[in-house]
């Protein structure tokens, strides 16, 4: 696995990270989303500082993550349910 090393900029503050090279695009694009976020809140919410900016991003994207992750288990069940009645029908039939 070749790493390299990228500067990205979140909240106007510059990070040196070490990352795979395969990965290095989706961390970019990862630091746009924040940034973007981050964007966005300033415009539509009173603040005090960066940190009520960060907080609100972080708290956006961990609740789409539980969201997501609940969901794809969802799926998982569903799926798993349905295949164990297809190999039930097949085995039926042998």
């Amino acid at each position: 696995m070749e790493e390299i090393t990228i500067n990205i900029v979140i909240a106007d503050r510059s990070y040196k990270l070490t990352v795979a090279r395969a990965d290095e695009e989706k961390v970019r694009k990862a630091a746009a989303m924040i940034n973007e976020r981050i964007k966005s809140y300033s415009a539509h919410y009173a603040f005090k500082d960066i940190q009520d900016l960060l907080s609100m991003t972080a708290l956006q994207f961990a609740t789409s993550t539980v969201k997501y992750e609940s969901e794809l288990g969802f799926r998982d069940q569903n799926l798993e349910r349905k295949l164990n009645e297809l190999n039930s029908l097949l085995s039926e039939q042998l």
